[in-house]
């Protein structure tokens, strides 16, 4: 799977070749094609692998604690991890040359939306907002971690990872403070 992965990500799913993987891992190829019918199998296994973990790191990023800023930050970091690993499994998620191959479409569509659910519950729970404006939310937090840490990973920034992470954050908790929390907005209406 190591071997599979890394040639992938350097070469993407297209250019990859089953010899080539069975080479780097140092097997013969009826033994790859023993626990892989085919190389879209392989590189479908591996993006279940890598669409799981993201969820989880933003699902424990929120639980780590109760203040909503630090909620914000710690899963705005969770993106931020995720693409700085030095697999770079986020190229395979995020990247992928097989976008619009149903499969691996429906795969990352359900890996983002684990991530917006998990913060779109926080977000309902604490503003009363209904589901469909909290998932909004949750999917617009998603979207710009995403896409804010993959930019600064292939920039080459010279904005070191922490304080990247913590401008997002910033944006992210500045923009959900317009949406208080249900016990704030209940004391300044007294």
């Amino acid at each position: 799977m190591e071997a599979a992965q890394s040639v992938f990500v350097e070469s993407g799913y297209h250019a990859t070749a089953m010899d080539e993987i069975a080479d780097r891992a140092q097997v013969s190829k009826p033994v790859l094609y023993q626990h892989f019918p085919g190389k879209l199998d392989l590189y479908l296994a591996l993006l279940d692998t890598h669409t799981a973990e993201l969820p989880v790191l933003v699902q424990a990023a929120l639980d780590s604690t109760s203040d909503n800023g630090e909620r914000v930050a710690a899963a705005v970091e969770a993106f931020f991890d995720f693409v700085n690993r030095k697999d770079a499994a986020f190229r395979m998620v995020f990247e992928s040359d097989l976008v619009n191959e149903p499969e691996v479409a429906r795969r990352v569509l359900r890996m983002s939306d684990k991530c917006a659910d998990s913060i779109a519950a926080v977000v309902a729970e604490d503003t009363g907002l209904p589901d469909e404006e909290s998932k909004l939310i949750g999917v617009a937090l998603v979207g710009m971690s995403q896409v804010v840490a993959r930019y600064w990973i292939a920039s080459g920034s010279d904005i070191p990872r922490a304080e990247a992470s913590r401008i997002v954050a910033v944006l992210g908790w500045r923009g959900l403070t317009g949406f208080p929390k249900q016990d704030e907005d209940l004391a300044t209406s007294s």
